[in-house]
């Protein structure tokens, strides 16, 4: 049988094709190379019970802006995310996913499904903080500290952090000591 393609057109059609068609076990490996999961903590003056502190966990996938196709082909994988530039001058560009509901129905079970190697350590940090939050385990000072414990432990060892662990928890340490003198 003869083709008008030249030989191996329909293979490459074929592995363009299948690249967006994502395997659960690629997109793993793929996360453990490009991807973050990290929960940063800003100040929120109404975040009264947590010394205005607030917890907010986001999973990343970071690719160059000339690969952002395969950041599009983990919305259909995830069902959720966005994507956005990394920074306003940034050629790089990230798969976000944010919201608490998103990462809990969609992010958390991809990945007990298809179990991380290189970050699982972060992943089941990250999972008990992300599944504690919508449970409201982080508004009283005893559950805070220990998501902030937890957060402070992922990514290096919070390296990165430009907050030290006291300053965050001796604040809200500070704020249930006020509280529970008020409640006197």
């Amino acid at each position: 049988m003869s083709s008008e393609n030249p030989s191996g057109a329909d293979n490459q059609q074929e592995t363009v094709r299948s690249m967006f068609d994502l395997d659960p076990r690629w997109v793993t490996g793929f996360v453990d190379g490009e991807g973050c999961f990290s929960v940063s903590i800003h100040r929120n003056p109404n975040a009264r019970s947590t010394g205005g502190w607030q917890l907010h966990p986001v999973f990343h996938v970071y690719q160059h802006e000339a690969h952002r196709e395969v950041l599009e082909a983990l919305i259909p994988v995830f069902a959720c995310g966005r994507l956005r530039p990394k920074g306003p001058n940034s050629s790089v560009w990230t798969f976000a996913v944010d919201s608490l509901r998103d990462l809990e129905e969609h992010v958390l079970p991809f990945f007990e499904l298809h179990p991380l190697v290189v970050k699982a350590g972060d992943f089941r940090r990250f999972a008990v903080i992300v599944t504690a939050m919508p449970r409201k385990g982080h508004l009283d000072p005893a559950g805070f500290e220990r998501l902030v414990r937890l957060a402070y432990a992922m990514n290096a060892q919070g390296k990165q952090r430009s907050r030290t662990i006291d300053e965050i928890l001796t604040g809200s340490s500070e704020t249930a000591r006020q509280a529970r003198a008020r409640a006197r």
